[in-house]
């Protein structure tokens, strides 16, 4: 589905995949499949884990999966800037 979004919709810049919700693994094959932004750390999270999910990563985790997709990893603000 993120391919073919890529595709008919080129004027959106940028697709977030949740790992938060769908876990690291399938994440990873978003990055690969168009999605360019991860979403963020979860200092703390409540809703997600409530409905059964227990996915968890640290800022260095991130990283080497945004990595071993073959991206760089980079911090962005809410605008989607890079910092």
């Amino acid at each position: 589905m993120l391919a073919f979004s890529r595709i008919i919709l080129p004027n959106i810049k940028n697709i977030q995949t949740s790992w938060l919700t769908m876990g690291p693994e399938i994440a990873h094959v978003c990055l690969s499949s168009g999605a360019n932004d991860m979403s963020s750390i979860m200092i703390e999270e409540n809703v997600v884990s409530q409905a059964g999910k227990n996915n968890k990563l640290n800022i260095e985790s991130m990283r080497k999966l945004i990595e071993q997709a073959g991206y760089i990893p980079v911090e962005r603000n809410q605008e989607y800037e890079i910092l």
